[in-house]
């Protein structure tokens, strides 16, 4: 029996996804959010199987105090699925400052902090699961999400340095990579001004904010089906070092690699230019 600590445990999200597939496989769940009174109901058909804590993950001593409580609990983490996060929307050049650090500090620093936090109980162990939510928005940006798309490529970084790392302690670590899905991703837009500080780039970001208020709703991905490919992706014999989620993410990362491919051999001749003459 294997203890999972869940970020962002939101109703009809991943977090909640992931809680419930490891109830079913016979696991212990620590459930973690801002409001942790949303997950009561959840949580009271479960019994002492799951543990709901409240959580901001960009308070560290949170985030230090919910660990304690998961091993005094269920005496060590085996799981740690790195889930929460938030999307924010903005140019580049326009996007107020404080949102493009409130992003990074949730998006970014939050996930170092759990990492720091659970690893030394995994090491320890020798054995442990790290599960790094990232997002297509890491492997491909686009217009008006730059700043998300930053941090999360700042995760799929920080999660293929971890990978090695952590190998020799026999703990494996992989990253998710979702396109569209159906949660509650989407459902604060409707109600947020938009904020961009940069008049010439209304127009762009308008339009972002009215297609993710016209997608709530009606994203093709499905958590739940979602979480059972990374769990079949965990339970495999070679696991993945990451996992792309949803067809339209699967075909937009697909052109992006295909992309870069193209481009690296078209310009090989001026990569290899670059460096000194052999023998020098």
């Amino acid at each position: 029996m294997r203890t999972w600590f869940i970020t962002g445990g939101t109703p009809g999200g991943f977090g909640m996804a992931y809680a419930n597939a490891a109830l079913k496989s016979g696991d212990n769940v620590v459930l973690t959010a801002r409001r942790p009174r949303l997950l009561e109901d959840w949580a009271a058909c479960h019994g002492d199987r799951v543990l709901v804590h409240s959580l901001d993950v960009t308070d560290a001593s949170q985030v230090h105090e919910a660990v304690r409580a998961a091993e005094e609990r269920f005496g060590g983490i085996d799981v740690l699925v790195n889930n929460a996060g938030r999307g924010w929307y903005g140019s580049v050049e326009g996007a107020p400052d404080s949102e493009v650090r409130a992003s990074f500090e949730l998006n970014f620093f939050s996930v170092a902090q759990m990492l720091r936090a659970v690893l030394p109980g995994m090491r320890e162990r020798g054995d442990g699961w790290i599960i790094n939510m990232s997002s297509v928005a890491g492997l491909r940006s686009t217009p008006g999400f730059g700043y998300y798309s930053a941090a999360k490529y700042a995760i799929e970084g920080l999660t293929e340095a971890l990978r090695h790392e952590v190998a020799p302690f026999g703990i494996k670590v992989l990253a998710v990579e979702p396109g569209a899905f159906r949660t509650h991703a989407y459902a604060s837009f409707a109600d947020e001004a938009v904020s961009e500080t940069v008049d010439a780039y209304l127009p762009l970001i308008r339009s972002v904010r009215s297609s993710m208020i016209e997608q709530d709703g009606r994203q093709p991905g499905d958590p739940e089906r979602g979480v059972r490919a990374v769990v079949d992706a965990m339970n495999s014999a070679t696991p993945p070092r990451r996992i792309v989620l949803g067809a339209g993410g699967y075909a937009a990362v697909q052109e992006q690699v295909a992309d870069m491919a193209a481009e690296l051999s078209a310009f090989e001749a001026a990569s290899l230019s670059a460096d000194f003459p052999q023998g020098s």
